[in-house]
């Protein structure tokens, strides 16, 4: 028979707070039930605020959390009032080392050292009018423990907001990460669909003997991957931000570029063609992924804005310091999409240039000279030392 052991958690939230709150007035009243047995010093009247002023000072803690200042505020008062009051020196001192913790760890750093140097004033003041339980040496004991809470306050505000921006800079990491996979990898995808689909039917409307099925069905095609295309714009608008950074996804890379010139020439009836110069050499993870995207989603742009190309060509020359990659169709008119390329004013062009930016690299892209066709290409150095953050 196997025995399940339930794992202990500390207690969160207004839990966390209400256990704070009556741990403190244990402990002070434990250390306080002096006022209440043995010889009296002090009247019950006086004893009955003493007690009433431990309650409210304790029980205000179970706020600290949601309103620090007013709750370091209004126990440091209390405190105060407590102390000048009864005969009995209880340790509701740890009352207020707590709310002063409390104010600090919120990031209200100037209002705790504030309320500190109140306390440290109104205690120098006491000792100063002649109260003789507390000399020099007490305060500054006194003031050591408050500088050293308002510093570890601070301090962990500090850690707190380190792992919060930690956490968000991840999350924007994997945000524009998976932005840029989905256009590079959906986007080429139905752009391809697009293509094709618009291709056939067109093809089936000039033919002799069109069957009205088939048009209708690679219409709703057609129609479909434009509005999905559409819809992926829009996701990315709210994926993407300004500020994206350079690529970390690992592979693809360039050892899967047969397999992207064959699936674009299978889809979109062009003829592509590799030429490599160059030794050719292991790259950097960040830049392989770079050279690899630049290469589809400009192949994405030819099939979809190059009027009559019927044949691309992919340059690859690795040079001693730097891959100089280029990509030329035979078109009519620019393949580039305009600033936006494969998702219509999405990343195409522009999502390149940063690619390769991101890498220490430059990018360029244009008709050729003579205006037959369109050439995209692309600097990127090896060395990984100009690769931005």
């Amino acid at each position: 028979m196997s025995l399940s052991v339930r794992r202990f958690r500390l207690p969160r939230g207004r839990a966390a707070d209400a256990a704070l709150a009556a741990g403190v007035g244990v402990l002070v009243a434990l250390g306080t039930v002096q006022a209440l047995v043995g010889q009296r010093r002090e009247s019950w009247a006086t004893t009955a605020l003493g007690w009433a002023l431990i309650a409210l000072s304790c029980g205000a803690l179970y706020f600290a959390r949601r309103y620090p200042a007013a709750v370091g505020v209004f126990v440091v008062l209390a405190v105060g009032v407590y102390y000048v009051s009864s005969a009995y020196d209880g340790p509701l001192f740890g009352a207020l080392v707590v709310a002063l913790y409390n104010v600090a760890a919120a990031g209200r750093v100037r209002a705790a050292v504030a309320l500190g140097l109140l306390v440290i004033a109104g205690t120098t003041a006491g000792t100063v009018s002649g109260n003789d339980d507390i000399n020099g040496a007490a305060l500054f004991m006194l003031t050591g423990w408050i500088v050293a809470v308002v510093a570890l306050g601070a301090m962990w505000h500090g850690r707190r907001a380190h792992v919060e921006n930690e956490a968000r800079r991840r999350a924007t990491e994997e945000r524009l990460r998976i932005a840029r996979e989905l256009h590079d990898v959906i986007g080429h995808s139905i752009s391809l669909i697009n293509v094709q689909s618009g291709a056939a039917l067109h093809r089936l409307k000039k033919s002799d003997a069109p069957d009205p099925a088939a048009a209708e069905a690679l219409a709703t095609i057609k129609e479909t991957s434009r509005e999905t295309l559409r819809e992926l714009r829009t996701t990315l608008g709210v994926l993407r931000h300004v500020d994206e950074a350079a690529p970390t996804a690992p592979p693809p890379g360039l050892t899967r570029l047969g397999e992207l010139t064959k699936r674009t020439a299978d889809t979109a009836g062009l003829r592509v063609r590799t030429v490599v110069a160059g030794a050719e050499r292991t790259l950097p993870a960040e830049l392989d992924l770079a050279a690899y995207r630049v290469v589809q989603e400009s192949l994405t742009n030819v099939a979809r804005h190059a009027r009559g190309a019927t044949a691309v060509t992919v340059r690859l020359d690795y040079g001693e310091r730097e891959l100089r990659l280029e990509v030329e169709d035979d078109g009519r008119g620019g393949s580039g999409g305009g600033s936006g390329g494969g998702l219509g004013g999405g990343s195409g062009i522009g999502g390149m240039r940063e690619r390769a930016r991101a890498v220490g690299g430059e990018l360029a892209a244009g008709p050729r000279p003579d205006g037959a066709g369109f050439v995209v290409t692309a600097r990127l150095p090896y060395g990984t030392e100009h690769a931005q953050a």
